[in-house]
C-alpha cells in the first residue's frame, strides 16, 4: 500500500520566482524540471530527502503553460498554494483499484505518465475530505536531470 509522502504539489504563477524563494529561504535545490504538455504545466521538483524504499520526498512546483489547464483553473479560483498531496506506492494500479473498491473516485481509468517517468493517478478531492490526492509509482531515480 502507500509507503511515503512522495510530494506536495504547489501551484504558482511564476515558477522561476517560486523556485528562487524555496532555494533562498530553505536551501532546496531543483532536482528535475520538465514540461508536461498533457497536463499543461511546467514544473520543478525540489528534492527534500531520500527514503528507505528507494524513493524520495519532493516539493513539486507547478506553473500552468495554458489557461485551460487544470492548474490554471485552480489558480484562478484559489490563488497560489498547496494544490495536492501525493503518496508513493510500489503499485499504483493495484492500490488505485483497491481504493476505488472502497468508494473513492479515481480520476483516471488507467494511470498516466507523471514527473520523472512516474506512473500516477488522482483521487477526487470530494471523496478525500477536500484534498486532491495523487498516487505515484516512481520510476527508478539514478541522477538529476534538468
Amino acid at each position: 500500500m502507500l509507503t511515503r509522502i512522495d510530494h506536495i504539489g504547489i501551484a504558482c504563477h511564476d515558477l522561476d520566482a517560486t523556485v528562487e524563494f524555496y532555494r533562498a529561504t530553505y536551501g532546496f535545490e531543483v532536482f528535475h524540471t520538465e514540461v508536461n504538455e498533457e497536463q499543461g504545466v511546467r514544473e520543478a521538483m525540489l528534492r527534500i530527502n531520500g527514503t528507505s524504499d528507494g524513493g524520495a520526498s519532493y516539493l513539486q512546483l507547478l506553473e500552468p503553460t495554458r489557461e485551460d489547464s487544470t492548474v490554471a483553473k485552480w489558480l484562478a479560483k484559489n490563488g497560489q498554494g498547496v494544490h495536492h498531496i501525493a503518496f508513493g506506492t510500489a503499485d499504483v494500479d493495484a492500490d488505485s483499484e483497491e481504493i476505488r473498491g472502497k468508494g473513492v473516485r479515481v480520476l483516471y481509468d488507467e494511470p498516466r505518465r507523471g514527473s520523472m517517468g512516474s506512473r500516477i493517478t488522482f483521487l477526487h478531492p470530494k471523496d478525500c475530505h477536500g484534498v486532491l490526492t495523487e498516487l505515484v509509482t516512481s520510476a527508478p531515480v539514478e541522477s538529476p536531470e534538468h
